[in-house]
């Protein structure tokens, strides 16, 4: 039996589909973790649908909780090839959820959490027809031990814009990886804007939920109603 995802889904407040926003959570976490952000987000987004697959591994080291890939951090190339096993999984999902609301890679955005971060860039910038932004959360670009280039040239040619957020006392990733990360994508070409929150640590705050859904609006482009972002 095919292994697939799954995972809670918040329809558009508009009814009708009009572009897809997938959340991938962190290590340890689930789709519940996430599919919050939709609620605060639908004012900015009235036409987009949420989803937020659980990753198909458990947890070892959280009971109930589940990971895109296992971190021992015993391994240097550990993240290079959980990023790697999880990719087709996730474009066979990201395929399957277009398909079942009618829409294409255009309007399509992947936003991460930490390990989902991860999953997101790698995923996102290698698939056949590039999303319509990629929004990650405290994480990091993953490369292979020693590889001098982390990001291969878009296959379509087109490179999806990225927004990076990361608060500036993260202890977890530490925010030199939002800078690494940015300056990595910059030289591979992809247009890439980063957001520091100062005082946060490994989480997501108000000023980074608001940066994030302004950034998805415009990369939908979607106009913001008067007012709707100082309500977030």
């Amino acid at each position: 039996m095919a292994v697939t995802l799954d995972g809670p889904r918040l329809a558009a407040k508009s009814r009708t589909a009009e572009q897809l926003v997938v959340f991938l959570h962190g290590y340890g976490a689930n789709g519940n973790d996430l599919i919050a952000i939709g609620q605060q987000w639908r004012a900015l987004l009235p036409g987009a649908a949420f989803v937020a697959p659980n990753a198909v591994e458990p947890c070892g080291q959280v009971p109930g909780g589940r990971q895109w890939f296992r971190l021992t951090m015993r391994d240097p190339n550990e993240r290079w090839i959980g990023v790697n096993k999880a990719a087709p999984l996730l474009d066979a999902f990201l395929d399957a959820e277009l398909d079942r609301q009618g829409l294409d890679n255009s309007r399509l955005a992947l936003v991460g959490f930490s390990q989902g971060t991860m999953l997101a860039l790698h995923a996102g910038l290698r698939r056949a027809r590039p999303p319509a932004a990629i929004l990650g959360y405290s994480g990091e670009l993953v490369a292979a031990e020693n590889q001098p280039q982390a990001v291969p040239p878009s296959p379509s040619g087109k490179s999806p814009p990225v927004l990076l957020v990361h608060g500036s006392e993260d202890d977890v990733i530490p925010a030199e990886a939002l800078f690494l990360s940015a300056a990595e994508l910059a030289q591979a070409g992809f247009p890439c804007q980063w957001h520091l929150s100062i005082g946060l640590g490994h989480g997501i705050d108000g000023e980074g939920l608001l940066h994030g859904g302004l950034f998805l609006a415009k990369c939908f482009g979607v106009k913001p109603a008067a007012g709707v972002s100082a309500r977030l």
